[in-house]
């Protein structure tokens, strides 16, 4: 399983993020053929360099997206899944999309858009906490963090691109909450086509407040730091979910 020790993931802030993508490669590159089971939890968090409990998350949202099957009892384990017919007679699926894998985005289009967003979204994080904010933009700040972090799965989208937008307008610039507008559609048109994982959204969440408190502390570096983590999270979850399987 030398394989696998190969596609572990980075060494980053987005271990739960990147052990899915890293599953999601070694499903993809037949490392595991279709219809094969894992290695044992024990033997895979060590192969991988995760702990069990990230581990045993990340296959829970790869089983609810449709892409594994968890048995249990004797002869159980973790297989991937091996056809359609199996993911609608498993019962499993619930949050894949009838496209199937990619949804027809390329990897160059992917690519581009996590590109251009990366350097527009961590150019405004630098941008905006250079500047003098008065009291009522600290308040709005505030309020869209609040409003993200509360929201529910039907409004999170919209909120999540509300904060992102929050923060350009901190900058002063139109023309670079104009572009924080086309980075959210972009990245949005690519979001919609995956699961909403509910521990990378807690994980946003904290990403979310660090970027905050930064632009607030007017740290221009803490918050350059702060955005380029929470993109390459997400980053790493649509690279896992949209990549062409060949």
């Amino acid at each position: 399983m030398t394989a696998l020790r190969a596609i572990a993931p980075a060494r980053s802030g987005n271990v739960f993020e990147e052990t899915i993508e890293c599953l999601l490669q070694i499903i993809r590159l037949g490392i595991i053929p279709p219809g094969e089971r894992f290695p044992a939890e024990r033997e895979l968090a060590e192969q991988l360099g995760v702990s069990r409990a990230t581990l045993r998350e990340a296959i829970s949202e790869l089983q609810a997206a449709g892409w594994v099957n968890v048995r249990r009892g004797r002869g159980g384990g973790t297989f991937v899944m091996k056809s359609r017919a199996e993911l609608v007679s498993s019962g499993a699926g619930t949050k894949r999309f009838d496209d199937g894998p990619g949804s027809g985005f390329s990897p160059e289009e992917v690519d581009d858009t996590l590109t251009w967003r990366k350097v527009i979204e961590i150019g405004i994080a630098e941008v905006a906490a250079a500047q003098d904010l008065t009291a009522a933009q600290r308040g709005q700040l505030a309020a869209a963090l609040v409003a993200s972090r509360d929201s529910d799965m039907a409004s999170y989208r919209r909120l999540d691109s509300q904060l992102h937008l929050t923060w350009a307008q901190m900058t002063g610039s139109p023309s670079l909450v104009r572009s924080m507008v086309e980075s959210r559609t972009r990245a949005n048109k690519l979001l919609e086509r995956i699961p909403m994982i509910e521990p990378n959204l807690v994980h946003s969440h904290e990403q979310h407040l660090h970027i905050h408190e930064a632009i607030l502390a007017g740290d221009s570096v803490a918050a350059r730091v702060a955005m380029a983590e929470h993109l390459d999270g997400t980053a790493a979850l649509l690279r896992g979910f949209l990549a062409n399987p060949h």
